[in-house]
């Protein structure tokens, strides 16, 4: 009984924060649609920011490995054919999301943009503790491919591609509903 009521809060947990927020969203919400009472939450969680961190957690703890596996095998060129082969490794693990749910990538996308927006600092406490050494690979990766763009610049290069790619992702049933209204175009945004 206790793992089906922690997967049932964090099931509403997830389906409330990607539909309203991280702090739109009230406890009271998540427990009236979990059908379970506070108590419940605070013992398994402790906090809503624990509970956040713990939706996330299901979607890293598949995609970080695959990422780590994929890297492993990738010697990166320099220029901008070692920046595609590094993005390149990433969207596998980043499509297998949909193996966590149906719909999985836009999920934790959207999960993801929520907490750039409504800055969520815990979030990357949070990943750089758990998933460090990944997030380290990568921007590794990414200097050996850009070995003359500065450290700053290429922080702010990378998080302006993220943000991209959250907002594409995050709002991709909208961008299919304009193409296919404007310009008759059936797209995949992944």
């Amino acid at each position: 009984m206790s793992k089906q009521t922690k997967a049932r809060i964090i099931e509403a947990a997830e389906y409330l924060f990607a539909l309203q927020g991280y702090r739109q969203t009230s406890m009271r919400e998540i427990t009236a649609r979990a059908d379970v009472n506070l108590a419940s939450v605070n013992y398994h969680f402790g906090s809503k920011k624990n509970l956040i961190q713990a939706v996330l957690k299901r979607y890293f703890d598949v995609m970080m490995p695959q990422i780590d596996e994929a890297l492993a095998k990738l010697v990166p060129s320099v220029g901008r054919k070692g920046v595609d082969q590094v993005l390149q490794n990433l969207k596998g693990p980043l499509l297998n999301l949909n193996a966590v749910q149906p719909d999985g990538t836009e999920m934790f996308v959207q999960l993801l943009g929520k907490g750039y927006t409504e800055s969520q600092g815990h979030l990357r406490r949070f990943i750089m503790g758990s998933y460090g050494e990944t997030v380290q690979t990568i921007l590794a990766m990414l200097r050996t491919a850009l070995p003359a763009i500065p450290a700053d610049e290429l922080f702010w290069r990378l998080h302006f591609a993220i943000g991209s790619f959250v907002f594409s992702m995050a709002s991709s049933q909208a961008l299919k509903d304009i193409a296919k209204a404007d310009y008759q175009q059936d797209i995949d945004i992944a």
